[in-house]
């Protein structure tokens, strides 16, 4: 507004900037409130009407125009100003009722856990919302430090009602059942009877006790990796993968658990496809058996990070697949 007042002043009136003073208000309305918008409406009337008369404008019928201009765009400005100030506080109320929402179904994991530090790193797809279709859980039982890391089939709000049946029934099932396998029954009948149609969870559970070794149970999920305390990476493959959970109606068989060695300064890396399907430009998958050596920092949280902040960079961008990284850590109490 300025500069239209000082080119208009140097120009003289047969330029014709006078109506540019309508930007003012313009870019109030994109970028601040609705006081905002009204206070450089006002001014920028006064400064139409100063220089029309300085120009001599109202005369005819320019300087009247113009007035008429910068009153409209003020009047079209206010309004944007009040929808967009309504659209932001709807979605700051979205967005803090899916906080409470995800925080609720993925509660914080706990630090540290029988021999076990625990560290959690999790990225969903859907930014705005911050929720996503991945889930784990730490549950320190009877039986041992019960985990499960999944997958569910699809997005959305259906992605994350489902999660929430999983994660309630192992939550309920770690505490209850004597060993993995009578947990990951419970599973299979709970998500055999409540999902439909064609959706499905993988998931990976492990159990750790005091035996210096992980039980783990398969259905469909991408194989935990294993970093030794020497730096060497281990896929902890099953002999034999199952259905994820959800297609028990298929009767095939469930999977079979498997022990993998797991001693003092060994880490334990769970995850979901979002992690290991991550592209670069160049199309290439994250290598993430390469990357692993990267959780060498003692803070098991800044290890994963790391990580993290890695997979970010490989992909230049924003994630495309929500991400879940479960770090188990293995030190002597």
């Amino acid at each position: 507004m300025a500069i239209v007042a000082v080119v208009d002043v140097t120009a003289g009136p047969s330029v014709g900037f006078l109506p540019l003073v309508a930007l003012g208000p313009a870019f109030a309305g994109l970028m601040g409130g609705w006081r905002r918008t009204a206070l450089v409406g006002a001014l920028a009337l006064v400064l139409c009407l100063g220089l029309g008369l300085y120009d001599g404008l109202f005369a005819g019928r320019r300087g009247f125009t113009a007035l008429a201009s910068v009153a409209g765009v003020t009047a079209a400005g206010l309004v944007a100003a009040v929808m967009r100030q309504r659209r932001e506080a709807e979605l700051a109320s979205v967005r803090s009722i899916a906080e409470v929402a995800q925080r609720v179904l993925l509660r914080p994991v706990p630090r540290s856990a029988g021999h076990l530090r625990v560290a959690v790193s999790y990225t969903s797809a859907m930014a705005e919302a911050r929720i996503g279709g991945d889930l784990y859980e730490v549950v320190a039982s009877p039986g041992g430090v019960r985990v499960i890391v999944g997958d569910v089939q699809g997005k959305g709000l259906e992605a994350v009602e489902t999660a929430a049946l999983v994660l309630g029934a192992f939550r309920e099932a770690a505490h209850d059942e004597p060993d993995l396998s009578s947990v990951g029954a419970r599973l299979e009948r709970a998500t055999d009877r409540e999902l439909q149609g064609e959706k499905f969870v993988t998931a990976v559970l492990a159990e750790v006790r005091d035996d210096q070794c992980v039980t783990l149970l398969n259905y469909g999920h991408p194989a935990p990796v294993i970093l030794r305390r020497d730096g060497t990476v281990h896929f902890a493959e099953p002999r034999r993968y199952a259905l994820p959970l959800g297609l028990g109606i298929h009767g095939t068989g469930g999977p079979e658990p498997y022990r993998a060695e797991f001693t003092p300064g060994d880490q334990l890396l769970l995850y979901t496809d979002g992690v290991t399907e991550a592209r670069d430009h160049a199309d290439c998958f994250y290598p993430l058996g390469e990357r692993a050596v990267l959780l060498k920092d003692p803070d098991p949280e800044a290890a994963l990070q790391a990580l993290r902040g890695d997979l970010v960079r490989h992909v230049e961008g924003p994630l495309h697949d929500d991400a879940a990284m479960l770090l188990l850590r293995y030190h002597e109490r």
